[in-house]
């Protein structure tokens, strides 16, 4: 535009695919909301700073002409609109009850701006009790979205993406109390980091920051994700990312015990009480260990990994028996920032396998020690009695204790009258008394994320010049 004021030039680059939204710019008196004075368009790009963190930037660009800006304005907004995995419409499910309280005031002071901006239409559902997002998503009508985003903890996610796959199968007619071969998520998954964990944002954005996690959403970054499978002989108990029998379940068996303690503290006093009360579960574990081809040619892989199927695998189980503090199943590494390297460290997003932890019965204090591994860099399973394993498929069979009495069975919430062990499936509580059969499924779901395991296409991915 013309200008009395002599500038130095300075010549920047933006690629179109680190933008998110472009704005005609006016100036507006206090309270005007259309028209006003045209000053040019402002152009909104996704910036990567670092440690995987990524922040919104806004370019002005002066030009009085209003031809000129509709010009330049419409042909940018067809650009944007050329981005096929950029949402246009979301389903949005708040948990207000996550951590402080606090998921309802991050979605709507930092998270629904950066919708509103980047033009994304919304349903915002605001759960009032648990299971409401399951049963909103059994009923909802999903092809009006192009993805699905859940702001709350690491159950609340769980729960929508449980519900979301169990969708999948109503809608492909499959049935939904034995599922052998799931049916692929129908839409991405959004995680907003509003919990007291976050493991499955960590893991996805390499950081808990609601902004970038917001900004992948909004830039259309997919990355395919593997689910598991929980069942018993008889039904199916839900898919989800990662569980823990042992120590680990009964920790939150307690914990939920002591709902009226804030969140904090609750977790503490589980820990701390479990640990002084430190007991082994007796069970037979078996397992099917991944196969891997030992040929490097792409087409004796895929013969080789048919050949693995047919056969059923039947004579590959391997089975181990005894007593074992904790085990843990999971088809994600699980990063927190209380474990930076990872729960799972040896698995990856989407590689179709688990591992499978196992810490068998050891003094208080190694038990100790192993668990202080996961807060340093230090391997967390170099102990003589951790024992892991990258499978395709887990069987738990709990042995009932006898001579339990009834306090002991009160305080565990587990091994009751009944025979109920404890679960903890992705932060979520479930008891149940049979065996337990777990199965990875490859790349079930597509979440808004990028694959943290490679630092430099996470980097590459949003790269402003």
């Amino acid at each position: 535009g013309d200008s009395s004021m002599g500038l130095q030039a300075q010549e920047e680059t933006i690629e179109m695919k680190d933008v998110f939204s472009v704005k005609l710019k006016r100036r507006r008196f206090a309270g005007q909301k259309k028209g006003g004075t045209l000053l040019g368009i402002t152009i909104f790009k996704c910036l990567n700073k670092e440690e995987n963190k990524l922040t919104d930037c806004a370019i002005h660009l002066n030009n009085l002409s209003e031809d000129h800006c509709q010009s330049w304005f419409r042909y940018l907004k067809e650009i944007l609109n050329g981005f096929q995995n950029r949402p246009k419409s979301l389903k949005v499910f708040v948990n207000p009850s996550s951590h402080k309280r606090e998921a309802a005031h991050v979605y709507f002071e930092k998270v629904a701006p950066l919708f509103k901006l980047a033009d994304i239409k919304t349903d915002v559902t605001v759960t009032e009790y648990e299971g409401h997002a399951l049963s909103v998503l059994k009923e909802c009508e999903l092809q009006a979205f192009d993805g699905v985003v859940c702001v709350g903890g690491d159950g609340s996610v769980s729960e929508v993406a449980h519900g979301l796959l169990l969708r999948a199968q109503i809608d492909a007619g499959k049935d939904t109390d034995y599922v052998s071969k799931p049916v692929r998520a129908p839409v991405p998954l959004g995680v907003i980091p509003a919990g007291t964990t976050n493991i499955l944002a960590h893991t996805l954005y390499g950081i808990k920051h609601v902004v970038t996690a917001t900004l992948h959403i909004v830039m259309g970054h997919i990355q395919a994700v593997d689910v598991c499978t929980f069942s018993t002989p008889r039904k199916l108990l839900r898919f989800g990312f990662s569980a823990m029998f042992g120590f680990g379940a009964r920790t939150l068996a307690l914990a939920e015990k002591h709902r009226w303690m804030p969140s904090s503290q609750r977790k503490d006093f589980a820990f701390i009480k479990t640990l002084a009360d430190l007991k082994p579960e007796e069970c037979e574990l078996s397992f099917l260990p991944l196969q891997i081809p030992q040929d490097n040619s792409h087409e004796n892989d895929r013969k080789k990994k048919e050949k693995v199927k047919k056969k059923g695998s039947k004579d590959q189980w391997q089975r181990i028996q005894g007593h074992f503090l904790n085990v843990s199943i999971m088809a994600i590494p699980c990063l927190c920032s209380m474990a930076p390297r990872g729960l799972a460290p040896n698995t990856r997003l989407n590689n179709g396998s688990m591992a499978l932890i196992v810490v068998q019965n050891t003094s208080r204090t190694e038990f100790i020690k192993h668990l202080k591994r996961y807060t340093s860099e230090k391997n967390q399973f170099n102990f003589p009695f951790v024992e892991t394993y990258t499978v395709q498929e887990v069987k738990v069979q709990p042995r009932l204790k006898d001579g339990l009495d009834a306090e002991e069975n009160t305080y565990l919430n587990a091994a009751s009258a009944e025979g109920n062990y404890p679960w903890n499936i992705d932060g979520d509580l479930m008891k149940e008394a049979s065996e337990v059969h777990v199965r990875v499924h490859p790349q079930l779901i597509d979440l808004y994320g990028v694959n943290t395991d490679d630092l430099e296409s996470s980097q590459a991915t949003c790269n402003c010049i």
